[in-house]
């Protein structure tokens, strides 16, 4: 439940003098970046700053662990994500659906909002993407064409594409995040993904 902040991030407050039933997994940031949000993985959720407390699963008992925490785009409300692809929604983060009823060939690793807050899309320890919502699907990962697990997915500031992030530092691209040119000058289709290292599309 320890925060350290860098930069421009200012600190206001941590978990760490807390005891904890469960560990701190994940973290988001208000939208103004004066506060945040700490999620440990029974759903535990602690606000910071101006984030507010809207609930929390902590008390539930959940069939498997809060993986992820992504707030509204307004800061006013946030979703939970299990590891199982269960959703819980808060304050003005509305359900859109989940993939907990779905069988998972691996676990899911994470959340995000589309741009809008309409919808938003989970990944899968092996590069699967499910799109709720507004969130429109683009593609995903086959689980043997990369050699680690993946880590995150982030959509571009227009939701026409997105980004799958692996462990080892490789990022593909989906949609309009996949850029064009680099997709023709590898003699790749446009359908397909590319992995692209240290390069961050305009889109």
């Amino acid at each position: 439940g320890g925060v350290l902040a860098f930069g421009d991030a200012s600190w206001y407050g941590s978990a760490s003098k807390l005891h904890l039933a469960k560990r701190v997994i994940g973290m988001a940031a208000t939208p103004n970046g004066r506060g945040y949000w700490l999620v440990a993985s029974d759903g535990g959720v602690f606000a910071y700053g101006n984030a507010r407390f809207y609930g929390s699963t902590g008390k539930f008992h959940l069939a498997s662990p809060i993986v992820g925490i992504a707030a509204t785009p307004d800061g006013h409300g946030y979703w939970l994500v299990s590891s199982g692809g269960g959703i819980f929604a808060f304050g003005d983060a509305r359900f859109y659906g989940s993939a907990g009823d779905l069988h998972l060939a691996h676990r899911i690793v994470g959340v995000v909002p589309s741009p809008d807050g309409r919808g938003y899309f989970l990944v899968g320890r092996d590069g699967g993407v499910f799109a709720y919502g507004d969130a429109r699907f683009l593609g995903s990962l086959p689980g043997e064409r990369i050699v680690t697990s993946v880590a995150a997915v982030a959509p571009t500031d227009n939701g026409r594409g997105y980004y799958v992030v692996a462990t080892n530092g490789r990022v593909y691209a989906f949609g309009a995040a996949t850029p064009a040119r680099l997709l023709e000058g590898a003699g790749l289709s446009l359908d397909g993904a590319v992995a692209i290292v240290g390069y961050r599309s305009p889109v």
